[in-house]
């Protein structure tokens, strides 16, 4: 089983979604979770307790353990991600060029058979996941 498939359930459960785990040198856990509304310290500080119980529960040796809120640039990660922030603006690096850019910003548009589509410079843009590294949110300020 793993990591993620343990931590999951039990943010879910909390009323949190699991954005992404990452397991560093040194033991060291870096847990990222979301929620409408966005995350708190208290929220931090409820599922770090959480977790705590339950890796003592399950056995899994850690160091350190953060938990936090995956940030303004929030990664998109699941295709469900990609249906959930269509509209908004992001920014993708691209494993591969294309039109001779390896970073695109512009408005999501959705992921459709595997494609990334967005809005580049007022035109639409039709992407290969599979040639995208990373599509981060861009941050917004009313």
């Amino acid at each position: 089983m793993t990591l993620q498939a343990v931590i999951e359930p039990a943010l879910s459960a909390l009323g949190y979604e699991l954005v992404q785990v990452v397991a560093g040198r040194g033991g060291l856990i870096q847990v990222y979770m979301d929620k409408p509304g966005g995350i708190t310290v208290d929220d931090c500080a409820a599922a770090s307790h959480q977790l705590t119980r339950l890796f003592a529960v399950e056995n899994i040796p850690y160091e350190r353990l953060e938990v936090s809120s995956p940030g303004l640039d929030r990664p998109l990660l699941k295709p469900a991600d990609y249906a959930r922030f269509a509209g908004r603006q992001v920014t993708v690096k691209l494993r591969v060029p294309v039109d001779n850019r390896r970073k695109l910003v512009g408005k999501l548009l959705g992921l459709e058979a595997g494609r990334l589509q967005m809005e580049v410079d007022g035109k639409p843009l039709d992407v290969d996941l599979a040639a995208v590294e990373v599509t981060r949110l861009k941050p917004e300020f009313d």
